[in-house]
Parts: structure tokens; C-alpha cells; sequence
């Protein structure tokens, strides 16, 4: 009996002791996080004579240090250096006593010794060097990673080490140079490399010390294709399109390659809005032939980025026909059919707009109407478009019920409320401010975010300038200009929008007549004045309900157009913090982040 109770007594022992433990190691680390050393060092101090755990020690020095206790730490490390001679932590924390004493040149030795001990041993250099590093000493640890290779003739191991190494100091320089030096075997860290790069970098002379060193790298090996691909990549970043395509078709020559590579990147030039490159880049894809399985994707991309430069206002008159008449030999050669609505579209939206024939256009849609297996969803927006057209030759009854019939058909969907708010937008255009603001109030609770702050700006503009007659007058002429900028009759439209104020002098429209004008001068490439517009109506127009909208169509023209990016920043900076709950907010913030140099999506 005194047997079990001497046992069970010894196992208590053991329990307590073992929870009295966690709970000093639990109080330790919080006491070390909270910058309490004083504390921590009591309790490290006792967990390492019990443990001689190096993750103790490594915490107890330097809480020693930290509340400098040097003698103590000297004693201590000195100590178990005579008990551990081979050991190069304890080494590598005389050095770390030395630095912090200020007696460089001690540390310096102990530090260089401890590395020219080093074996040809993966594991000893790697244990080195970790020891460095969480001591940090980090140029120490980078010292023993490059000695490393020098005693293993390998510059390939230690790869990632260095590059995290790097990353954090922001050693730009060494951060391309070991990706470089890893990319021709380790072809798959392109990814990576584009991703922390694009971290690291701050400004311009970054991307350009990666270019250097890749054209150098390519001058000495001009069959690695990987030093290629990033230099498109780096010309891609800098919005340099132009040499990025040259680099592609130069590419692409060497490896005849299917075209893969050069298809992805002209969509991103399209995307861009680089428009005349995207169109060289799915030209030169046509040369491949027509067996070539891009040849009829980048045909369509084609005309569709030709049609992208037309109508930003990027275009001369002789082109217009020549579009129509592509889309047109599309429809000729393959049919109408729900393959080529895309290309009738297209080709109703010239006919209307740009060449002025609403007769051509009104029978297109109808025709479209006709085809047979399109889905419901594109008959739907079919009849939006009609009824567009229908507004455009006069017939606003027939506008009113094609898109009164989709409202009804879509009902709560996105495409119906686009209906319901289109036939808000005629009535505005016919003067029934009523009617359209009603409709505007109802579509504020859409869950299109889009559809909700055209109507919310809708019914403002309604309420706004309907306090008075002078205010309901100038309204109707408002609502006239905005009817022909519909027709795609800019020039009138801007005399309208200046004849307001002459007939109108104290009108309330100053900041609609102001951003309606951006948006013709946009249209017509006018830049030097949409910027002039929106300026005044950002810096004199702060309350008005489009200021959050001439913020970001501003910082959009400096980032795209301008090619201003400091600026862009600014004012994306400026959307954020003074209209947090605009609807541009989260894409301000994006490309905010991306302009900064951050990794989207992190």
C-alpha cells in the first residue's frame, strides 16, 4: 500500500511539475511578445536551466540584452561555449554581445570564424546560417549561404533562403540576381518572381535595373526563353506595349510556338485599352494561317479591337465603313446565327451611331429578333437595343413597350431593371420628370450596383432642379442635350449645355452641365478639356452628387490616358477617404494597391 501511495505521489509530482511548466512557458513567451523582459527573463531563465532548450536560450539572451544585463549574458554564453565548443549557436550569440556592445569588429570575428569553420555539409551551413538569421544578423546569414555554395561548387542550393533573405531586406539588386540565377532551372518560380518583384518595386529605375540585368542576361543567353518571358512581363508592368509585342513576335519566331502566349497577352493589350497594339498583335496572328487554332479567335479580337478604338473616339472617318463591312463579310460568310449576333450587333451599333443609317440599324435588330436558338437572355438585351434605336427614329411608344415587355419578362433580374430604367431615362429625355423620377426611386433598391447609382443619380438630378420654374426650365434643356449626346450628336449637345446658362443664368446645373461635358469630351478625345471640367467640378462642386464620379473618371484619365500614376494615386487616395461609401470606392482602392506596387488579392 505505501508502495502505490509512494507511485501515485511521484506521479502527481510529475503532473504538476509538467503543468507548472506550460504555464510558465504560456506567461514567458507572453511577458517576451508584450516587450516585458524583465519579467521574461526571470522565467526563461528558470525554463532553460531545466530544459537547455536552444528556443529558451535564443528567448533568455536576448531578453538579456534587451534589459542590458551584459555581464549576465556574457557569463552565460561564454559558459556554454567552454560546455559546448562546436556548437555555433552559442558562438554566433558572442558575437550578437559583441554588436551590441558596440565592438564591431569582435562581432565581426566570431561571426567570420563560426562561417570559416563551415564543412562542405548542407545541414551545417543551412544550421549556420539559421542561426544568423534568428539572431538577426541577416547579412551574416546571406554570407554563409553564399559560402556554402563556394564549398559545395553548387550555386543552386539555398535558392529560397536567399530570395526570402532578400525580400525582406528589400535588396532589389540581389532579389533579381538570385531570381535570375534560379529561373533557368527552376522554371516554375516565374509566377513568384513576377509576384514579389512586383511587390518590391517602388518606382520606375526598379523595373529598369530588372531590364538591365535581363537584356545582359539575354545578350550572353539568348536560348533561355525564361529571361524572355519575364522581360514581357517587366514591359508589360512599365505599360510599355510596344516593345512587350516586339519581344512576343521575336519570341515566337525563335520557338514557333502556337500562338498561345501572343493570343493571352494581345487580350491583355486589349484590356489595357492599348488598342492599336492589340490590333498589330492579332494582325500578326492572322500570318499564321487559317489551320491555326487562333486564327478565328483573333480575327473576332480584331475587329473587336478596332470597334474598341472607334468608339473611344480614336479613330479617322474612312475606318468606320471599313469595320462595318468586316462585321458585315462575318454575317455573309457564316450567317446569322447565334454564333454571329455578336458581329450583327456590333454592326447595328455602327450603322446608328457612327454612319447615321437608323434604317439599316432598325431592320438588323429586327432581323436578329428572327434567329432562331438564341438564348432568352440575348433576346432580351436584343429588344433594349432595338428600343435604343427606336428612340433614335422617333418612335418612343415603341421604345416604351420593348421595354416595358423585358422589364416585365426579367422581372428582379439585372437585365429587366436595365429595361425599367431605360424607360425612366426616356421619360426623363421627353421632360416627364414625374414619371421617371418615380421609376428612378423604385430602381434605387436594385441589387445591380450600377443600375441603383444611375437611378439614385437620376432621381437627384430631378429633385435637385425642379425647386423652381427657372430651375424646371433649364431642366428640360438639360434633358434635350443629353437626348442628342444619346444620337451620338456631340457638337449639338455642347451647344445646348452652353446655352443653358446664357438663357438661364442662376440655374442649379452647373455641376450636371459640368460632368456631362467631360463625358462628350472623353468621347471625342478631347482630353486637355474633360480634365479641365473635372477639375472644376472636383475642386469647386465637393457636395454634388457627381463628385465621387468626376474624382474617379479623373484619377481613370491620369492612370489610362495620362500615363500619370503619381496623380492617379493621389486621387484614388482622395475617392477613398472622402467618399467611402461611393459605389467606386473598392476599384479605387484596387487600383490604388496596384499602383502602389501591391499583389492584388492578398
Amino acid at each position: 500500500m505505501k508502495k502505490i501511495i509512494l507511485i501515485l505521489s511521484l506521479c502527481l509530482s510529475v503532473v504538476c511539475s509538467s503543468a507548472q511548466e506550460s504555464v510558465d512557458d504560456a506567461l514567458a513567451y507572453q511577458y517576451y511578445q508584450q516587450g516585458q523582459f524583465q519579467e521574461a527573463a526571470i522565467l526563461l531563465e528558470k525554463l532553460f536551466n531545466k530544459t537547455n532548450s536552444d528556443a529558451y536560450f535564443e528567448l533568455y539572451f536576448t531578453s538579456l540584452l534587451k534589459i542590458k544585463k551584459f555581464e549576465e549574458a556574457e557569463k552565460l554564453v561564454k559558459k556554454l561555449i567552454r560546455q559546448n565548443p562546436k556548437k555555433p549557436a552559442y558562438s554566433i550569440a558572442l558575437g550578437r554581445f559583441y554588436q551590441e556592445k558596440g565592438q564591431i569588429a569582435e562581432a565581426n570575428k566570431q561571426y567570420l570564424q563560426a562561417i570559416n569553420n563551415l564543412p562542405a555539409e548542407e545541414y551545417k551551413i543551412r544550421e549556420l546560417a539559421n542561426n544568423f538569421y534568428n539572431f538577426q544578423a541577416y547579412d551574416m546569414a546571406i554570407t554563409t549561404f553564399l559560402q556554402g555554395r563556394k564549398l559545395m561548387n553548387d550555386n543552386k542550393p539555398f535558392t529560397f533562403e536567399l530570395l526570402s533573405i532578400y525580400r525582406y531586406k528589400k535588396d532589389k539588386n540581389m532579389l533579381i540576381q538570385e531570381y535570375l540565377n534560379a529561373l533557368p532551372e527552376m522554371p516554375q518560380l516565374l509566377p513568384q518572381a513576377e509576384s514579389v518583384l512586383s511587390t518590391v518595386f517602388e518606382d520606375n529605375a526598379d523595373y529598369q535595373l530588372l531590364q538591365a540585368a535581363l537584356l545582359k542576361k539575354i545578350q550572353k543567353e539568348p536560348q533561355t526563353e525564361i529571361y524572355t518571358k519575364l522581360l514581357i512581363w517587366q514591359y508589360l508592368q512599365q505599360q510599355e506595349y510596344e516593345m512587350a509585342l516586339r519581344q512576343l513576335i521575336a519570341q515566337d519566331k525563335r520557338t514557333k510556338d502556337d500562338g498561345t502566349i501572343l493570343y493571352q497577352t494581345a487580350n491583355t493589350f486589349l484590356s489595357n485599352q492599348a488598342y492599336p497594339v492589340a490590333i498589330k498583335a492579332y494582325e500578326y496572328l492572322l500570318l499564321k494561317g487559317k489551320e491555326n487554332p487562333f486564327y478565328l479567335p483573333a480575327k473576332v479580337e480584331l475587329l473587336n479591337a478596332k470597334y474598341q478604338l472607334l468608339i473611344a473616339g480614336k479613330f479617322e472617318n474612312t475606318a468606320i465603313n471599313e469595320l462595318a463591312a468586316a462585321y458585315q463579310s462575318i454575317m455573309d460568310e457564316y450567317g446569322k446565327t447565334p454564333q454571329t449576333v455578336f458581329a450583327l450587333k456590333k454592326w447595328v451599333n455602327l450603322q446608328a451611331y457612327y454612319l447615321n443609317d437608323l434604317d439599316k440599324a432598325e431592320k438588323g435588330l429586327e432581323e436578329a429578333l428572327k434567329i432562331t436558338g438564341l438564348p432568352i437572355a440575348e433576346t432580351g438585351q436584343l429588344k433594349l437595343d432595338l428600343g435604343d434605336i427606336y428612340i433614335l427614329t422617333q418612335q418612343p411608344w415603341e421604345a416604351i413597350l420593348l421595354y416595358e415587355q423585358v422589364a416585365k419578362q426579367f422581372e428582379n433580374q439585372a437585365i429587366g431593371n436595365e429595361a425599367r430604367y431605360r424607360s425612366a431615362r426616356l421619360s426623363f429625355y421627353q421632360g416627364n420628370f414625374t414619371y421617371a423620377k418615380s421609376q428612378a426611386d423604385i430602381l434605387k433598391a436594385s441589387t445591380s450596383q450600377l443600375i441603383a447609382n444611375d437611378a439614385l443619380n437620376l432621381s437627384l438630378l430631378i429633385s435637385d432642379n425642379l425647386q423652381s420654374s427657372t430651375d424646371s426650365s433649364a431642366l428640360k434643356m438639360y434633358a434635350d442635350a443629353e437626348m442628342l449626346q444619346f444620337r451620338n450628336l456631340p457638337s449639338k449637345a455642347m451647344i445646348k449645355l452652353d446655352s443653358i446658362a446664357i438663357a438661364f443664368p442662376n440655374n442649379s446645373l452647373l455641376d450636371d452641365i459640368l460632368m456631362a461635358k467631360s463625358r462628350i469630351y472623353i468621347k471625342n478625345n478631347e482630353l486637355t478639356q474633360a480634365i479641365a471640367v473635372l477639375k472644376e467640378l472636383t475642386e469647386k462642386q465637393q457636395a454634388s452628387i457627381w463628385a465621387d464620379d468626376a474624382l474617379f473618371t479623373l484619377a481613370d484619365l491620369y492612370e489610362r490616358n495620362i500615363k500619370d500614376n503619381e496623380q492617379a494615386k493621389a486621387l484614388y487616395q482622395k475617392l477613398i477617404n472622402d467618399y467611402p461609401g461611393s459605389m467606386y470606392t473598392t476599384e479605387a482602392r484596387k487600383r490604388f494597391r496596384k499602383l502602389r506596387g501591391d499583389i492584388i488579392g492578398t
